[in-house]
C-alpha cells in the first residue's frame, strides 16, 4: 500500500509535453474509481502543458479489456506519444481477482515488448474498496497523476530513442 502522496511530482524535471498526443483506456468496472484516476491522469496532463486536443479516451468495460483496447488504440492512433491503461480489480472472496490481475500485468507487458508506443500501467489492484478510493484522489493521492507523469516521461524517450 502507498505510504507517499501519489499526486505530488516535480514540474521542473517532467519534459515539455506541449506537443505530445495521449490515449487513456479506461475501465468501466468501478466507474467511480476509475473515472477518479482518469480525471487525475487528464488534469495532470493539462497541467504540464498536453492540449486538450490531444487527449483520446476510450472506455471499456474491465479492466480484462484494457489489454485489447490499448492494442487498439495503438493501432489507430499511430501519431499517439504513450497510452494510459486505467483499470480497478478490488479482491473478492474467489481467484478471480488473481486470474485477472495476472492477465492484465502480463498483457500491458506485452503490448510494451510489442509495440513502440508506450502503455503505461495505471490498474489499481487493491484488497478493498476503501484502498482503491485512497488511491484514486483520496489519502494517500491519485495513482492517475503519477501514470499520466510516466506517460510524459516516456513519451519523451521514445522521441530521443528514434534515430
Amino acid at each position: 500500500m502507498a505510504t507517499t502522496d501519489l499526486s505530488v511530482y516535480d514540474k521542473s524535471s517532467i519534459p515539455n509535453a506541449k506537443n505530445f498526443r495521449f490515449g487513456i483506456v479506461v475501465s468501466e468496472w468501478n466507474h467511480d474509481i476509475t473515472q477518479g484516476l482518469f480525471q487525475g491522469a487528464f488534469d495532470t496532463f493539462i497541467d504540464c502543458g498536453v492540449l486538450k486536443e490531444n487527449i483520446v479516451r476510450w472506455d471499456v468495460p474491465g479492466s480484462f479489456e484494457l489489454i485489447y483496447g490499448c492494442k487498439k488504440m495503438q493501432q489507430s492512433y499511430d501519431m499517439l506519444d504513450a497510452v494510459i491503461a486505467v483499470g480497478s480489480v478490488i479482491q473478492g472472496q474467489t481467484k478471480h481477482f488473481d486470474f485477472v490481475c495476472d492477465g492484465v500485468t502480463q498483457g500491458i507487458k506485452d503490448l510494451n515488448v510489442q509495440s513502440d508506443i508506450p502503455v503505461i500501467f495505471c490498474v489499481l489492484t487493491d484488497n478493498t474498496m476503501q484502498q482503491a478510493i485512497d488511491r484514486s484522489g483520496g489519502q494517500h493521492g491519485n495513482k492517475g497523476v503519477e501514470a499520466a507523469v510516466a506517460a510524459i516521461k516516456m513519451a519523451q524517450l521514445r522521441k530521443d530513442a528514434k534515430f
